[in-house]
């Protein structure tokens, strides 16, 4: 049986629909490509293929970086290495009026600089921020917001695991990708830090000010997390200054998160981290073979190459292209997560951009900025059933503080349309 775009489309539709009702992504996007597999190769060859993309999904060495930086912010996590990194922030700036929000935020950057995962970051600092804001009187809609939003900035800042799933999937370079998060990063949470400023100007009593601390208070909590910045420093300069391979940076990165760990970690606490690394591991290699195996039922249908044709048979200028391409990512954005997200969508929408002339590494970039976005986003932002479950919060309370951080996140995305140097400088300094 021969199939075509018309078929692929079905397809995409068909997983879209079994997503809504409920059904894990991994095996509705591998329930349907091995279906179609079937219904064009034959039950013989279909076995074959199917044995073929599981195996190629998991065995390129460089999907080694995943369980890596898993592990390194599993452990980091569990060795109270985030709580240390909030004492600081708190210390700085928790005096002000919306202090302790932009603590949590701050905090959250520097935590998903050893982390690279939105919903880890989110549970570590969400258990730590919550009730130190609920007990200065903050609103808890404010301090909701800010570690939902503050959580999705360790998808950018490397190390990020969609950053290293986007790079496998399309084939860049995983270096460039992070290069390429920096800038963007950073920007995210300075427009966060303003959305909570933002929040306090319209609704000053959703965060009363604190007491200062003293100097000798800050330096207390500075020495506290020496480890932790020289951890972060060492990955990402090695990283970026060529010392070492991504894979060797999460190396290193689980080596020293180890070291820290050790004095502070019981043997049960160990037992749990491993039980939680490998579930983790273990979920993301799931909707990559998944992935793997419906990407190859799309290719067979050439749903891509005339994608292509059409759009650019349209003559539409490519910011309108680029414009519908985000606007469809922030609809799935609230239907799915971002790593499922990426990998049922990558490949196409990539095929699209290159033919358009546009560089990968930018739209990664945008891509991941799109999957925030989706993180804080109801119904299904994952985030927020995080912190609802976290805070014992209603899913309203979660929601009701949450709009000026998603416009913040809108106008980074317009930032990064207008100046896509924002993304593509710091990796042509590579070159």
């Amino acid at each position: 049986m021969s199939v075509g775009p018309i078929e692929g489309a079905w397809a995409f539709a068909l997983v879209l629909a079994l997503i809504l009702l409920r059904l894990p992504v991994a095996i509705a996007m591998g329930a349907v490509g091995a279906a179609g597999m079937v219904l064009t190769s034959g039950a013989h060859s279909a076995g074959f293929l199917l044995g073929r993309a599981a195996f190629d999904a998991a065995f390129p060495y460089a999907l080694s970086v995943v369980p890596l930086f898993v592990a390194m912010g599993v452990i980091t996590a569990r060795a109270g290495l985030g709580r240390s990194l909030y004492g600081l922030m708190t210390a700085c700036v928790g005096h002000y009026r919306g202090g302790l929000a932009m603590a949590t935020i701050t905090a959250c950057a520097a935590f998903g600089a050893i982390c690279g995962s939105s919903i880890a970051t989110v549970a570590t600092m969400g258990s730590v921020a919550l009730p130190e804001m609920k007990a200065r009187g903050y609103a808890d809609s404010l301090a909701a917001a800010s570690v939902v939003a503050g959580g999705t900035l360790a998808v950018m800042i490397p190390p990020s695991i969609l950053l290293v799933l986007y790079g496998l999937m399309t084939q860049q370079s995983i270096g460039k990708l992070f290069l390429a998060g920096v800038l963007p990063g950073l920007l995210g949470m300075m427009l966060y830090l303003g959305a909570v400023s933002y929040t306090v100007w319209r609704h000053p009593a959703s965060a009363p000010p604190s007491l200062r601390q003293a100097w000798r208070s800050r330096g207390t909590a500075l020495r506290r997390v020496w480890s932790v910045a020289l951890l972060f420093t060492v990955v990402l300069a090695g990283l970026f200054l060529g010392w070492f391979s991504p894979t060797e940076a999460a190396a290193v990165g689980v080596s020293g998160a180890v070291l820290l760990a050790l004095p502070r970690l019981s043997l049960a606490d160990w037992k749990a981290a491993f039980t939680e690394i490998a579930l983790t591991t273990g979920m993301i290699f799931t909707v990559l073979i998944g992935a793997t195996v419906f990407n190859a039922f799309i290719e067979s249908t050439r749903l891509a190459d005339t994608m292509i044709g059409w759009v650019g048979g349209q003559g539409w200028p490519r910011g309108w292209v680029i414009a519908l391409l985000m606007l469809f990512y922030i609809a799935l954005g609230t239907l799915m997560d971002g790593i499922s997200m990426i990998l049922l969508t990558v490949v196409p929408a990539t095929a699209l951009i290159t033919a358009l002339g546009l560089d990968p590494i930018w739209f990664g970039v945008m891509l991941v900025t799109v999957c925030e976005i989706g993180m804080i986003t109801p119904p299904v932002g994952m985030n927020l059933f995080v912190v609802q479950r976290i805070g014992h919060l209603s899913m309203r309370t979660v929601v009701a503080g949450i709009t000026p951080f998603v416009a913040a996140d809108v106008v980074r995305l317009l930032f990064l349309c207008a100046w896509p140097a924002l993304a593509t400088w710091l990796p042509m300094q590579l070159n």
